[in-house]
């Protein structure tokens, strides 16, 4: 169920594109994308041999037709354990918190004022396991590889985030669109048991909107 190498860069430079036209219009360089501390990333996790998965946003975006972006970078490992504290550091990372499912950390600045973009360690949840086991290493743009999580297990984690009621309405929303746009890409995955999850997670939000 691999998206196509073309595709997949074509895909990933559109989100670059989309992050240059959104920081046109707040002022930012647009020349500051999430491919540098993309790239960085990468590099980091590869040389140090670390298990891990993209995930997130940037994978939905690889996996799916529809434009979109993203402002963070989204890396699942099996344990907090497992996040390479002392590379980060020595490339010039800053940890910005340590939270009950995360762990995150800003990448180094471009340059002067520049965006740090925020990349967040996901470890011992719900489909993180399998994310990583499952991962695909892709060639997402020249010399730039990362292993990938696959749909089926973006849907699991997009349907467990959904589910999180200490996570915002809006963001449990656009978890559920991200899990109908893979369905879409991928009709496979729409599953009776996908879809009876993604009606409960609604029904729950519906609660919450008339409550």
């Amino acid at each position: 169920m691999s998206t196509g190498h073309e595709t997949v860069q074509i895909r990933l430079a559109v989100g670059f594109r989309l992050d240059s036209l959104w920081a046109e219009t707040m002022g930012i360089d647009p020349s500051d994308t999430k491919e540098r501390a993309l790239r960085l990333v990468a590099e980091l996790l590869n040389r140090a041999g670390v298990a891990y998965a993209l995930i997130g946003g940037v994978a939905v975006q690889i996996h799916t037709t529809e434009p979109r972006t993203t402002l963070d970078i989204d890396v699942a490992v099996p344990r907090f354990t497992d996040v390479p504290r002392a590379e980060l550091l020595a490339a010039g990372f800053d940890h910005t918190g340590r939270h009950e499912l995360s762990d995150n950390w800003h990448a180094p600045p471009a340059g002067p004022g520049s965006l740090r973009t925020t990349v967040q360690f996901s470890a011992e949840d719900v489909g993180i396991a399998d994310a990583v086991s499952h991962a695909e290493l892709t060639d997402l743009a020249d010399g730039l590889r990362m292993r990938v999580a696959v749909p089926a297990d973006l849907i699991v984690l997009k349907l467990a985030a959904a589910s999180e009621p200490r996570r915002r309405p809006s963001k449990r929303q656009h978890d559920l669109a991200d899990v109908v746009a893979l369905m879409e890409e991928y009709p496979a995955l729409r599953t009776t048991e996908t879809l009876a999850r993604l009606r409960d997670v609604r029904l729950s939000l519906q609660a919450l909107d008339e409550g």
